[in-house]
């Protein structure tokens, strides 16, 4: 009986303690800095007369033309090895065992960056009238090679997190890739079209935060400010408070993506 109070009482007071802790809500924008470079057109040599009819672009680097956002800048929270896992807002709960979806769409991969935590299900679909497949190059977790037919889905499991985004690729169209960021906790991000990012409620203290982009790499260097700051294999340190965190805007020369 004196155990099972025990019990009780600690879970009560790791409840009380999740509750009470302090959280904010983190993000900023990632522009280029000078002309925003054009993508180029795909040159379509499989399923001609399917994608080919699909306007496919190059996706390494999609910056707006109208307000310079980079889309697809991937940010997450650094966790050194070792390190005691980050605190997990209550919110995050309800989605913890959700399904994730990485369509082959248009013969392309929709989305062009997926974020999946280890806890959910990546269901890889294909959703065009031809098949595609799947390959999604791990360090962590066992590699996968799926052939996936027309109309069709197949749900993947990966228990562990990946240090990188991992490497898509459709082995029938070449020219097909994209990443998948694996996590065992919710705090990442990926910019969208205006390249704007927000991570909501991460504990409050300091952290560090992983800068990233398939084309870049590590982002080491950005103008903030006005002001060139060189950031040290992409890990940029944040001190988040109570509420909204606004890191304002990273402008990014073309020298980072060569």
């Amino acid at each position: 009986m004196k155990k099972l109070v025990t019990t009780v009482l600690l879970g009560t007071i790791a409840l009380t303690s999740t509750a009470n802790a302090q959280w904010g809500t983190v993000k900023g924008k990632f522009t280029f800095d000078g002309t925003a470079p054009a993508q180029s057109a795909i040159k379509v040599t499989k399923d001609v007369q399917f994608c080919g009819k699909q306007d496919l672009k190059e996706e390494e680097l999609v910056v707006n033309s109208e307000n310079g956002g980079i889309a697809n800048v991937v940010i997450y929270l650094y966790e050194k090895r070792g390190a005691k896992p980050p605190k997990v807002h209550p919110d995050y709960k309800a989605s913890d065992n959700d399904k994730v979806t990485l369509d082959n769409k248009g013969c392309r991969f929709e989305p062009h960056i997926t974020l999946l935590r280890t806890s959910q299900t990546l269901v890889i679909g294909n959703v065009d009238a031809v098949p595609h497949n799947a390959s999604l190059t791990l360090l962590k977790n066992q590699p996968q090679n799926n052939i996936i037919p027309a109309n069709n889905s197949i749900d993947v499991s990966l228990p562990k997190a990946e240090t990188l985004p991992a490497l898509v690729r459709c082995d029938v169209h070449p020219w097909m890739s994209g990443r998948l960021v694996v996590k065992d906790h919710p705090y990442m991000a990926v910019t969208d079209a205006d390249g704007n990012f927000e991570i909501a409620n991460m504990p409050t203290g300091k952290h560090t935060l992983q800068l990233w982009h398939e084309k870049a790499g590590y982002i080491d260097e950005a103008k903030v400010g006005g002001k060139t700051t060189s950031i040290k294999r992409g890990r940029l340190d944040i001190t988040v408070k109570d509420g909204e965190n606004d890191l304002g805007e990273f402008k990014l020369g073309s020298k980072v993506f060569k």
